[in-house]
């Protein structure tokens, strides 16, 4: 099937002429005036590969036709030829700016025009043809990142499927631990918002905060293998029950380990991390590696300054609850181990968050 030209002039010689020398190469459909131009473009527009213009013509002007075109998208699909007896460079200029291909002065010659046609047609041809494939293209791509994103929500929440059910046996082998997993989340993410804005260095994504926020849950995962005589001792525990106790945060890695590769890496080393190192102190002196500084992981500082303050206004088996505000005073006084000095800052700046996150736990228990 051969490919269409649309001539639009109110002349019918000038048609004619046209008709005639484009004849041989494409299928030629006429029209007299702007308004018969646009019904054809309403309902053939898909077919016609260029398109000849006059300007000057009765009722509806070539320039309507025009804004027609641009106002659909068309004049992005389909190239325009003006043909016109305007010679001012005004004219030209405004045609190009409304889009027009190319713009051919009366009195014209028919080599001209078929060269013109045919380089303005393939170039659109050309043109459309990538425009197509990309539209294809991002609709491919569209539909597999729709895929990805629903493969992802779906690792996402077996993540955290498995983060829950560890953190519930947890829940039932250390009769307050449910309610602390709950409060060591709120506290690590108030602190890991702080810190990210505060500390862009750390790198704390939106997404990593909630990695190391639902992981948080796992920091005691190891106290499954804790022996009740030790883990619910209501007393002070001597010193080779607490050196036992210590053991907690290996063995949970242990625990972690076997059930590597059921879940994501990142989900994976940020548990690890926090499981092991959230009881290591920025001087060294914590346990079970002795860490320094900036060795330990950014996922287990958070949680360990989150875990030490709500050990402490909590009431436990072995003691009673610490008022808020002397807490806070304890772990800034370094009663509690020595932690990073920005971490204290964004500590500092986030105690009302902290305590009233604190409060609300408190009131949930008593209406329980």
């Amino acid at each position: 099937m051969r490919e269409k030209v649309l001539i639009v002039d109110d002349i019918e010689l000038n048609r004619e002429i046209l008709a005639v020398a484009l004849g041989d190469q494409y299928d030629i459909v006429q029209a007299a005036d702007g308004e018969r131009t646009i019904e054809i473009l309403k309902n053939d527009n898909g077919d016609i590969s260029a398109m000849l213009l006059d300007l000057i013509m009765p009722n509806v002007d070539g320039y309507a036709v025009l804004d027609y075109m641009k106002n659909t998208g068309l004049i992005d699909r389909i190239p325009v030829i003006v043909i016109s007896a305007e010679s001012t460079r005004d004219v030209e200029v405004k045609c190009l700016d409304m889009g027009v291909s190319d713009f051919v002065r009366k009195p014209f010659d028919s080599v001209t025009v078929r060269r013109r046609v045919k380089n303005a047609a393939d170039l659109f041809m050309y043109k459309n043809h990538l425009e197509d494939k990309v539209k294809l293209q991002t609709r491919d791509l569209r539909e597999k990142n729709k895929l990805l994103q629903a493969q992802a929500e779906k690792i996402r929440e077996t993540n955290e499927k498995i983060v829950d059910v560890l953190g519930t046996v947890v829940e039932y082998r250390n009769l307050e631990s449910g309610e602390h997993i709950k409060r060591v989340k709120g506290f690590t993410r108030i602190l890991a918002e702080k810190a990210a804005e505060k500390y862009p260095e750390y790198g704390l994504t939106q997404d990593k905060i909630e990695v190391i926020v639902s992981a948080s849950a796992l920091h005691d995962v190891g106290k499954i293998s804790i022996k009740d005589s030790v883990l619910l001792k209501p007393g002070k525990l001597t010193t080779d029950e607490f050196e036992y106790m210590k053991t907690h945060t290996t063995k949970g890695c242990e625990i972690l380990t076997q059930i590597a590769g059921t879940w994501s890496e990142d989900y994976e080393k940020v548990s690890y991390e926090i499981c092991r190192h959230h009881h290591e102190r920025y001087d060294g002196k914590g346990y079970p590696d002795g860490l320094v500084g900036e060795e330990i992981p950014i996922s287990a500082q958070l949680v360990s300054i989150a875990d030490v303050y709500d050990a402490l206004v909590s009431e436990r088996v072995y003691k009673k609850a610490i008022a808020k505000d002397k807490a806070f005073q304890m772990i800034l006084d370094g009663e509690c181990g020595t932690f990073s000095p920005r971490l204290i800052e964004c500590f500092k700046e986030s105690r009302q968050d902290f305590e009233k996150l604190a409060c609300r736990h408190d009131m949930k228990k008593a209406d329980a």
